[in-house]
């Protein structure tokens, strides 16, 4: 192996293990290093992008989060340049549009929800077990189902309608997500936010319940436990 592989691998498993270290910053920096020595690497720039995801959701400010969606949709969209089959790259570029469009006007919103379908379709193409984008068409579903007469009249305009996104059909996507990626906190949370919408109490409180014995992975992973406990509370 030359050197530069070497070094390349070395700054990869480093950034790793500070995501599990739960440090993303720093393993957001970390895998800018590796694009300075190995600029088209996909698993850096598709993991930047996710991170850059979370980070926006992280922030307070409209124009803070948005420079991050952005720059998220610029490192998907670098990674599917050399990797298009690459089924990480095709869901952070999902996740970053979905994003972008929960922050837009009406009509904005209603493209990029259309594109997130498509390059979810894409990653799940290339990897039918792909617990995460399940989560993602949840989200999809359930937005879709919420959306206001404003985005619905627009959506008529620009593509003569909507896919008819509906609670039962978030439901199905959140929980085939919980069946291939049970460990993943962010889920639970959602569906039980779906199930008890829905009426669904007792489901809404088992989901609840198994959340609870979940080790956390990611950074945001204990607050939303504590998010799912106060729900429980709420529901007791």
């Amino acid at each position: 192996m030359s050197t530069r592989a070497q070094t390349v691998d070395e700054l990869v498993a480093q950034a790793q293990q500070l995501e599990k270290q739960m440090k993303e910053v720093e393993a957001l920096n970390k895998y800018k290093e590796v694009l300075q020595v190995s600029p088209g690497h996909a698993v850096a720039q598709s993991q930047s992008s996710l991170i850059c995801s979370r980070e926006g959701q992280r922030q307070k400010d409209k124009a803070a989060k948005q420079e991050y969606f952005n720059e998220a949709k610029i490192f998907a969209y670098e990674a599917l340049k050399v990797e298009p089959e690459n089924a990480v790259a095709n869901y952070a570029m999902a996740v970053a549009l979905n994003h972008i469009a929960l922050i837009s006007g009406a009509k904005e919103k209603v493209a990029a929800f259309k594109e997130v379908k498509k390059y979810a379709d894409l990653a799940l193409k290339f990897n039918p077990e792909y617990g995460e984008v399940y989560h993602l068409l949840g989200r999809w579903n359930y937005e879709l189902s919420n959306l206001s007469t404003l985005e619905k009249a627009a959506a008529k305009v620009l593509f003569g309608g909507v896919p008819p996104g509906s609670i039962e059909a978030a439901i199905a996507d959140y929980e085939k997500c919980r069946k291939l990626k049970p460990s993943y906190i962010l889920n639970y949370y959602d569906l039980a936010k779906v199930y008890r919408e829905n009426n669904q109490e007792t489901q809404a409180f088992e989901v609840l319940n198994k959340v609870m014995r979940l080790r956390p992975i990611y950074q945001d992973d204990p607050g939303i436990k504590a998010e799912c406990k106060k729900m429980l509370e709420d529901m007791q």
